[in-house]
């Protein structure tokens, strides 16, 4: 693997690792620091609730986990909230109403057409032609290539990516 190719793999990896982990850790302090400093403290109140930040960052753990958890759970499987987004992400989604370009359109699909055409002439009791018998072996090479980790199709783009791998 090149070293561009290298350095960006490190770039994802670490976008990744701050978004997700980082973040959300640094995310939750912040509203902790925020919420009992500027709020909590200055409502006497609460703050007979709460003496210190421990306290409270005790309590939000403990109660607040759990309620977030149930909400996140209740997003998914309780409300109809995930599932108008998944159809609309569906909906939007041109490729999922036609061929996506890659081994699906090269190989899949050319694939699925010809075994088609071939039960065919078998329940007609007739003889593959010499081109279908081709087309059938060409699509076996491609699908070697494919589980040998290689492309299909060649597009541009591949081919910038070909030329870094070497």
């Amino acid at each position: 693997m090149g070293k561009k190719r290298t350095s960006f793999r490190a770039w994802f990896y670490l976008r990744m690792g701050y978004s997700i982990y980082w973040a959300f850790f640094f995310m939750g302090i912040n509203t902790l620091t925020v919420t009992y400093y500027l709020a909590i403290e200055r409502a006497p109140f609460l703050k007979a609730i709460f003496p210190s930040f421990i306290h409270y960052a005790i309590f939000l753990i403990v109660v607040g986990v759990p309620i977030l958890i149930f909400s996140g759970y209740s997003h998914y499987k309780k409300f109809p909230g995930f599932k108008s987004e998944a159809e609309i992400n569906i909906e939007s989604n041109p490729y999922q109403y036609k061929l996506p370009p890659g081994f699906w359109f090269h190989v899949i699909m050319p694939y699925f057409r010809l075994q088609s055409d071939i039960l065919i002439k078998i329940l007609n009791n007739e003889k593959l032609t010499t081109e279908e018998k081709t087309k059938l072996e060409d699509l076996q090479k491609k699908m070697d290539l494919l589980c040998k980790g290689g492309y299909v199709g060649d597009p541009e783009r591949l081919k910038s990516l070909k030329s870094h791998e070497g």
